[in-house]
């Protein structure tokens, strides 16, 4: 496998991990508030350059998003990054979150979207 993809599947379970250690007693403050803007800028529907923009839109995805955990997971000490990493993989079946809720707050955020529209078409 080659090493950009090795990177790939590694930052599939550093974004759970990431969510994980934000509950986590042992990690430092400013580890907190840099894992809760990666957890919030990596579920948020609304992209800093939008997918729409020319070869700039997917930017975020490629090089943003992977720098912020990349900044993230240096800050958060390594034993409470390798335990949390431990659990994050448990988190997964098949590429897919094993308990359905996970999923309540994308379906919130996009109903809230939804609403705001009718409520500023009507």
């Amino acid at each position: 496998m080659s090493k950009l993809a090795d990177r790939a599947k590694k930052l599939k379970t550093d974004v759970p991990a990431v969510f994980l250690a934000l509950k986590e007693k042992r990690t430092p403050w400013y580890a907190k508030i840099i894992a809760a803007v990666v957890v919030v800028y990596a579920l948020s529907p609304i992209d800093l350059i939008p997918d729409f923009v020319p070869v700039l839109g997917y930017l975020d995805d490629i090089i943003i998003l992977p720098a912020l955990i990349a900044w993230c997971v240096s800050c958060i000490p390594d034993e409470v990054l390798a335990d949390c990493r431990l659990r994050a993989e448990g988190m997964w079946n098949d590429g897919k979150p094993k308990k359905w809720y996970y999923a309540v707050p994308f379906v919130l955020i996009w109903l809230g979207v939804i609403a705001l529209i009718v409520i500023a078409l009507f």
